[in-house]
């Protein structure tokens, strides 16, 4: 039986994972041409480190980042040549989700907050037009200088939304995430395939 939310003011979605389909399968094939390592010893290597934690939250530059990449890679490549695999990560939009947002958008605000980078923010916003349209705002972590899953980075979109976090309903694919939002007061749904989003919202007495 699907869990009833109750008393929900706005929706709050992940865009990677959930209203975009990404790959970093991509990003290493992309790279591995350039790199010393063999493609199964650059998927061992993938990992969200302290590097990446700052970059996503606009503390370390595109370029820094690419420096460390390029380390961890063993790549012999130019930053225009890192920044191509890194976008190639960002496949496209997934209609399905765009679909029901913007349904569920005829009933209740809904809104975006992902963990990106400045080049990401670049790319998608300009290669998937229907998704920063679908929202009636989008956060990122490069412009909130916070991530999820920090507790700070959800108390700092619900008061910039003005609604108590007990009344947004929150969906991402990464659990961790949901549990920081679970933790920092909100409700939220663990997305492992659109049957999930679409039975939450099912379950929403507004919609």
């Amino acid at each position: 039986m699907a869990e009833s939310h109750h008393h929900i003011e706005a929706l709050l979605f992940d865009l990677g994972g959930v209203v975009i389909d990404i790959s970093v399968e991509r990003a290493l094939r992309c790279w591995e041409p350039r790199s010393r390592l063999a493609i199964e010893q650059m998927r061992g290597r993938l990992a969200v480190d302290e590097p990446f934690r700052q970059h996503e939250r606009g503390e370390l530059p595109a370029s820094g980042y690419f420096d460390h990449l390029r380390k961890v890679f063993q790549l012999d490549a130019s930053d225009r040549e890192i920044a191509e695999g890194w976008n190639a990560i960002l496949v496209s939009e997934i209609p399905e989700s765009l679909q029901l947002v913007e349904s569920a958008r005829r009933h209740l605000p809904c809104y975006a907050f992902t963990n990106t980078s400045r080049t990401h923010q670049a790319t998608w916003t300009e290669a998937f037009p229907n998704v920063v349209s679908a929202f009636d705002r989008i956060f990122s972590s490069p412009d909130l200088g916070l991530r999820k899953p920090e507790r700070a980075a959800f108390e700092t979109v619900t008061k910039e939304i003005d609604i108590e976090p007990g009344s947004v309903l929150f969906f991402d694919d990464l659990l961790e995430n949901v549990e920081g939002a679970r933790a920092a007061g909100l409700q939220a749904v663990h997305v492992r395939d659109i049957g999930d989003i679409r039975q939450a919202l099912r379950a929403i007495p507004a919609i």
